[in-house]
């Protein structure tokens, strides 16, 4: 495959006309960025040949690599080269032709154009929240992920002439220096009256969260190490965006958790006093704010000797907060004594409810704001079907069948 068809598999129109070439407006103002050119022949086989490309291609080349969590080795196994091979490629020494381009594309899990499109997002203020078995090298490979899934958000907000959701702000209400553990409870009831939830259980926090500025991401990450990860995104061009990420492969009571468990580091971010430990006062954040203590006390009654296990799971499955985090809720709000939570907790322990709770698994979150956003943008003109396609990270087949609702598994690949 030539570097022309190269260019077609990445949404480029390419044409040849009487001794020169047309390219679309995406193209125009992109790839001249990316590549030197060198020779243009005219002939039967006409294609581009590319003299160099600069080094942002072996950057991608580099980032798709670790994404994928791939070595070296690995990678040139695939493509069937040395090592050294894919050294040179990620140093911008050498580049790859078009048909190992596109053999590393499908390795790494990434679209052509992922190779050359701008970097236009920088993470800051990066802090996961995950075991030491986690490791270095899956944080970094997450990194990288989040920052393409950013790069393309930022892409599409900066289509719109007006942006169409608000910069985060926090709330007033959140105090600038918090002192106790205690003034938690009241903080999570007045985020939630500031944001009109009221205090009914929050059917969806996700579509609760992004509407108000925040990039809350969902990555597929199996490894039960990794526990959330907060970090702040700047563009180029000066705007910043709060980022939250969870995994997409968890339940979705410890999504939610997880969410306002996040979205608390972000409200409490040099608020807190020297005495008071951040993850507990996230952790007494999130509970309080997806069951606040005036529900506590509704559902469970203001004192209890005992709590039934078949409660805490209808409890659980109308406010998303885990049969655990029930009853953590009903000690903090005093509705049982801690000697109480110890033997209920132990309860839980001996019959393996700690690791899986039982029951229905309540299901998972999923962001949709991003998805919506892009039907929005192709149905105003603002972006094209080739880039709805490429943003949505599909193949434009398919984007055509599911933005004609003809495909049966529509509108549930993000």
């Amino acid at each position: 495959m030539k570097w022309r068809e190269i260019c077609l598999a990445a949404g480029w129109y390419v044409s040849i006309k009487s001794g020169h070439f047309s390219l679309n407006k995406d193209f125009c103002e992109f790839f001249p960025l990316v590549i030197v050119w060198h020779k243009v022949y005219f002939s039967q086989n006409t294609f581009i040949k590319v003299n160099r490309v600069t080094s942002m291609l072996g950057q991608r080349i580099h980032q798709a690599r670790l994404a994928a969590d791939l070595t070296l080795e690995a990678l040139g196994q695939q493509l069937e080269v040395s090592k050294a091979a894919i050294q040179k490629y990620e140093k911008g020494k050498a580049t790859p032709d078009s048909s190992k381009l596109l053999k590393i594309a499908k390795a790494c899990g990434v679209r052509t154009e992922y190779f050359f499109r701008k970097s236009t997002v920088t993470l800051s203020n990066i802090e996961f929240r995950k075991h030491s078995t986690f490791g270095k090298k899956r944080s970094d490979a997450i990194q990288i992920r989040i920052t393409e899934m950013i790069e393309k958000r930022v892409e599409l907000l900066n289509a719109f002439p007006e942006l169409p959701i608000p910069h985060f702000a926090v709330p007033g209400c959140v105090p600038r220096q918090i002192e106790d553990l205690d003034e938690i409870e009241g903080i999570a009831e007045n985020v939630r009256h500031a944001w009109e939830l009221g205090l009914n259980p929050i059917a969806d926090l996700t579509a609760e969260l992004e509407p108000l500025g925040l990039l809350v991401m969902a990555v597929d990450v199996e490894h039960k190490a990794f526990s959330g990860m907060t970090a702040t995104a700047m563009t180029v061009d000066g705007q910043y965006y709060p980022v939250i990420v969870v995994s997409s492969r968890w339940p979705g009571d410890r999504q939610r958790f997880t969410l306002a468990h996040e979205l608390a580091h972000v409200l409490f971010a040099g608020r807190l006093t020297d005495g008071v430990n951040e993850e507990k006062a996230c952790d007494r954040f999130a509970g309080a704010f997806l069951a606040p203590r005036e529900s506590v006390v509704k559902e469970l009654g203001s004192q209890r000797k005992r709590l039934e296990p078949q409660e805490l799971y209808h409890l659980k499955h109308e406010y998303g907060l885990s049969m655990a985090g029930w009853v953590m809720r009903a000690f903090q709000c005093g509705v049982i004594h801690d000697g109480l939570r110890e033997a209920t907790m132990r309860m839980f322990s001996a019959r393996g409810w700690r690791t899986n709770e039982p029951g229905e698994v309540l299901p998972n979150e999923a962001p949709s704001l991003f998805e919506q956003l892009v039907y929005r943008a192709l149905a105003e003109d603002l972006i094209s079907e080739a880039k709805a396609a490429e943003l949505l990270g599909i193949p434009r087949m398919r984007f055509y069948r599911e933005r004609l609702m003809e495909s049966a598994d529509a509108v549930t690949h993000q």
